[in-house]
């Protein structure tokens, strides 16, 4: 994996930060350049190992390839042998297991390998709780598909869902709750309210350096900027569920694994630019991580807390 230097004086572009009360982190909106807090460092409190089970929620009207790509991310993670052929390098698997290596082996004891493996699905296709929601609701959206426990409820709000905060000041978050030793994670279908927001690279941006956008990996700027929120969540809420494990700044408003490292993709990242990418000869998509039945993927950056680097897959 190829790494750089994070400058200790600003981060560059779409800082990610949190503003929930219980454990809670978000992928949020701000300014081009964020100052930096301490050094992200493990504060001595609980990860999640071994076998996850996640459970996903689908608020809204999703159609059956936008699931499909977003269930093939989450496949993609921890691919059973019998997947074949194998995805190749660079891979989403080969993402999953840096923050394996980077960060859940190096906190407490040792568990088993950690594994994703899909369990309950819903649809609430008709939006029980109407199309406009608060925050608040979201651990009720999540309660829905049954979370088992030690394991991650998903909840996904279609384009056309307010969601609290979306587009505002966040992409997506993740929270728990100890009481019932469950984490969950909300991410939103930008692709209606804030695309240049929410979903770039793949579309023009919102503000900032006006760059072209990149062509979608899967042909949907929505469900694949999707992805890019879902695997900056899940990356903050496997090193943090419960607010002290591995975060960097203060607890109510971290950086954690993935979004210590905002709008870095490849290697030569600068403002409006995601890095050197790899570009599909046929489809001109452009991609970091290939995934299960021929998925392509774009993922954030992880951030090495012992190099103080930035590393990515290409």
């Amino acid at each position: 994996m190829a790494s750089f230097p994070v400058s200790k004086t600003c981060i560059v572009v779409l800082v990610l930060v949190s503003l929930a009360q219980v454990s809670m982190g978000s992928r949020k909106l701000a300014s081009l350049v964020q100052q930096a807090s301490d050094l992200l460092t493990y504060h001595n409190g609980e990860v999640m190992q071994g076998g996850i089970p996640i459970s996903i929620t689908w608020y809204g009207t999703f159609t059956p390839t936008q699931k499909s790509i977003i269930s093939d991310f989450l496949l993609s993670l921890t691919p059973s042998s019998q997947t074949q052929p194998q995805p190749s390098t660079p891979s989403v698997r080969q993402w999953w297991n840096t923050i394996d290596r980077l960060y859940l082996e190096k906190a407490g004891k040792r568990k088993k390998k950690t594994n994703v493996v899909l369990a309950n699905q819903v649809s609430n296709d008709k939006c029980s709780m109407g199309k406009s929601l608060k925050t608040s609701q979201i651990p009720e959206l999540a309660a829905e598909a049954g979370p088992k426990k030690g394991g991650i409820a998903l909840v996904f709000t279609a384009e056309d869902v307010v969601v609290e905060g979306f587009c505002m000041s966040r992409c997506g978050l993740h929270g728990s709750d100890r009481k019932t030793d469950s984490v969950y994670i909300w991410v939103g279908n930008s692709a209606i309210q804030c695309p240049g927001q929410c979903a770039w690279p793949f579309h023009q941006p919102a503000y900032g350096p006006q760059t072209p956008p990149l062509v979608a990996p899967n042909g949907d700027v929505g469900a694949d900027g999707m992805v890019i929120n879902l695997a900056s969540m899940l990356a903050g809420a496997v090193t943090n569920p419960f607010g002290d494990g591995f975060f960097q700044g203060p607890r109510d408003a971290p950086l954690e694994a993935a979004t210590a490292c905002p709008g870095v993709y490849g290697k030569g990242t600068y403002p409006g630019y995601a890095g050197d990418l790899l570009v599909d000869p046929i489809s001109g998509a452009s991609y970091n991580a290939n995934g299960v039945h021929g998925r392509k993927y774009l993922v954030p950056a992880l951030f090495d807390p012992s190099t103080s680097t930035c590393s990515t897959l290409v």
